[in-house]
């Protein structure tokens, strides 16, 4: 049991809670069957079910690991990768996609940016690619089509649809 995971799922549920209450005021929108509750609203359904399984996973008894060993096993290749990898990655790619988003467009730094998150999570090599492009395209289509947000181009502004 992983006390640890407990407290923090139960205060990301707290927060889940909390977005929820918060947004059932907000006003619909004139002539569209969503309003702008819709996004966060499914944001933090979607963190209270995450919160749900962290303290469920908290709860079960499971392998218990010694510290520096990762949950997979000796054979484990996450164990041989640095902890703090995936955390600087991930501002890497947040402060890259500020800098670049405008240059490169939307979709080519969406991209790159999952497939280095992707690359610093240990993800499969031969997920990286296919995920990242199919999970940008939506990314683009909903905001772009559905919500009507102008994303930047970029060098691909000779290939708008």
């Amino acid at each position: 049991m992983r006390l640890g995971d407990a407290p923090i799922g139960a205060a990301f549920l707290a927060l889940a809670v909390a977005v929820l209450w918060h947004i059932r005021d907000f006003p619909p929108a004139p002539g569209q069957p969503y309003g702008p509750a819709l996004f966060p609203g499914l944001i933090a359904a979607g963190l209270a079910l995450a919160s749900v399984l962290l303290m469920v996973s908290a709860w079960r008894p499971g392998v218990q690991t010694s510290e520096g060993q990762a949950a997979g096993g000796e054979g484990d290749v996450r164990a041989e990768a640095p902890r703090w990898l995936p955390f600087i990655a991930t501002v890497g790619a947040l402060v890259g996609y500020v800098a670049l988003v405008d240059r490169l467009g939307f979709i080519i730094t969406a991209f790159l940016m999952l497939c280095s998150q992707f690359a610093a999570y240990r993800v499969r090599p031969a997920l990286i690619v296919p995920v990242a492009a199919v999970s940008t395209l939506l990314v683009h289509a909903a905001f772009y089509k559905l919500l009507r947000v102008p994303l930047p181009w970029g060098l691909l502004s000779g290939w708008t649809w």
